[in-house]
């Protein structure tokens, strides 16, 4: 046997020891390692599922005052569906109240799920969109593009960009 095989012996012969080899008494407490989920958390879950209803979602038409896929969505009324569609957490109000109702997070902590706010009419939170990932966020935009993705670099949305806020955890 060669050195290397020896040391591989050594290595795994260490690793497969028992308590009675290793002078413990039987009834010693063992530490044992961390378990890791094979599922993510609820939360990470939730958002999830959040980002990939409202992405389900391109493309419907857009309608003010709309809340549902039926006859269309406004910015507000989107959040709204895709929050108790996809993971029963009742939320209603208008933009401006769902800043309200959401706690405000870092731009750098924005995870799929959470909401990102605009000023598209000169007051404060006038536009809501679901964030997505990879920088991206689902929104109702207009009677012209309805449900769509933009990118928070698209100059026209980094322009208006007001924060960032999660109903989540």
């Amino acid at each position: 046997m060669g050195p290397l095989a020896g040391c591989v012996g050594v290595i795994l012969a260490g690793c497969s020891s028992t308590r009675q080899a290793s002078n413990l008494p039987p009834n010693a407490p063992r530490a044992t390692p961390p378990t890791r989920t094979a599922e993510p958390s609820r939360t990470q879950s939730q958002r999830n599922d959040l980002a990939l209803f409202a992405m389900s979602l391109l493309d419907t038409r857009y309608t003010w005052g709309g809340r549902g896929p039926a006859t269309g969505f406004d910015c507000s009324g989107l959040v709204s569906h895709v929050y108790r569609e996809a993971v029963g957490i009742p939320v209603k109000g208008t933009s401006a109240e769902l800043g309200r109702q959401s706690r405000p997070i870092d731009r750098s902590q924005l995870q799929p799920g959470d909401l990102v706010f605009f000023n598209t009419l000169g007051t404060r939170h006038s536009h809501v969109g679901v964030y997505v990932g990879n920088n991206k966020f689902v929104h109702a935009s207009n009677p012209r593009t309805g449900v769509r993705m933009d990118a928070l670099s698209n100059r026209y949305y980094a322009q208006r960009f007001e924060g960032a806020q999660t109903l989540l955890d």
